[in-house]
């Protein structure tokens, strides 16, 4: 008996996918396990296994395609098995909902078709003069269009009834004034369109519930860098050991949310999550968007082990090969852009967590250290917070602390 695939829902937040590439082709044997295709999803491309053993004898979404969750995908059966039945019932199912929606549109487009015809015959309105003799009649919709495009009703022909002037003729209407005609420039107008990515859909969305929803606060503050400079090359001289700064503030962090817990804190609609376990999640930059990448209970971890771990997780989020479960939980958020020479910034707070670490370069400057002035290497950290569940005072605690770890980088290590 044949079966219908679904486009499955991949990740809590996927709401449609699309078909990166199929392993199988239409008449081919499949065996329950094989893996079908490899699926985008809005966080990561992921491959697709067959829960059913027999023939694929329909691909209902190409290459390169995208298409909802829960819309056909392909269909195995036997061979030459007549399928038409399954994929009539699909298109039924979507043509009564396609339908509801058709008629609320419709609906909607009556009352403002309805609107606008009584705008329009509403009795001749009130004239505007233009000077004591002559009065100019226009439509409400006409006047009203004419001021959103900055026209002078007095510079406009009515063709209406008694030279009325009308919708038509504001949207008709080309300026004459000499400056509009002094100089004409050619040329050809060129672009690129491309369709939104699953991706990219959803850092939108969840981006912009964040930045509306959650009322952000920054907190920013310059740390002397010098001495993770020197731990950073003393780490980096051992064989086989390579360590970076963003290793180093990772760890830092970890630490000092142990000692300021109502940082490590989520908002939910009906409730606060303080959380004990610690798992950070690192910004990770990727073609088409931003990847967030979690390390769990990172205060366990070394700083050799963190920045293993990073490697590891960065390189396959560039790659697509994340799972969801590699993506998910994070109780605290690190976006860090010093590798680009941006001296500061400040993030979005990454949904339902409270807070965003917003990381910038070192910059060697003049700084005043026991009142002389010397060389020294400064970096500038701004913290993002939802102010529904951290107050300014928590934030400062925190960033207090931190000062401490990154400013004295040993007291990590013993």
């Amino acid at each position: 008996m044949a079966e219908l695939i679904k486009m499955p829902r991949l990740s809590d937040t996927m709401e449609e996918g699309t078909v990166a590439s199929w392993f199988k082709k239409v008449g081919d044997k499949v065996s329950e396990g094989d893996i079908l295709a490899e699926i985008e999803t809005d966080k990561a491309t992921m491959e697709f296994e067959s829960f059913y053993d027999g023939t694929l004898l329909y691909i209902g979404v190409k290459e390169g395609e995208s298409t909802k969750v829960d819309e056909p995908l392909a269909i195995i059966g036997e061979a030459n098995e007549d399928y038409k039945s399954l994929l009539d019932d699909a298109k039924k199912s979507d043509e009564v909902i396609e339908e509801k929606i058709e008629i609320k549109e419709e609906d909607k487009e009556i009352e403002v078709v309805k609107e606008e015809l009584e705008i329009e015959n509403v009795p001749e309105p009130i004239s505007k003069t233009t000077s004591s003799t002559k009065r100019i009649f226009i439509s409400p919709l006409a006047r009203k269009l004419a001021k959103e495009r900055g026209i002078s009703i007095s510079e406009i022909k009515g063709t209406g009834e008694n030279g009325r002037i009308i919708k038509s003729d504001v949207e008709n209407y080309t300026s004459s004034s000499k400056d509009a005609k002094s100089k004409t420039f050619v040329g050809i107008e060129d672009f690129q369109e491309i369709p939104h990515s699953q991706m990219r859909k959803t850092i939108a969305k969840r981006l912009s519930e964040s930045k509306f929803n959650a009322p952000h606060y920054y907190l920013t503050v310059e740390y002397d860098m010098s001495n993770a400079i020197i731990i950073r090359e003393q780490y980096n001289s051992i064989p086989d050991i390579k360590i970076s700064y963003n290793d180093i503030i990772i760890k830092a962090c970890s630490l000092a949310l142990a000692s300021n817990p109502k940082l490590n804190s989520q908002w939910f609609d009906d409730k606060i999550r303080y959380n004990n376990h610690i798992h950070i999640g690192v910004a990770v930059g990727v073609d088409e968007g931003l990847i967030v990448p979690v390390l769990k209970f990172v205060d366990q971890m070394s700083i050799v082990d963190i920045n293993s771990k990073v490697k590891d997780l960065a390189g396959r989020a560039r790659n697509k090969k994340l799972t969801p479960e590699e993506m998910q939980g994070s109780t605290f958020t690190i976006s860090n852009l010093g590798m680009f020479d941006i001296e500061s910034f400040t993030s979005i707070i990454n949904p339902p967590n409270s807070v965003i670490l917003s990381v910038g370069s070192i910059v060697q400057k003049p700084i005043v250290k026991n009142g002389n002035i010397e060389v020294g290497n400064t970096m500038k950290v701004t913290l993002a917070c939802d102010h529904r569940v951290v107050d300014g005072l928590t934030g400062s605690k925190f960033l207090q602390t931190l000062r401490e770890f990154i400013e004295n980088p040993i007291t990590m290590i013993i």
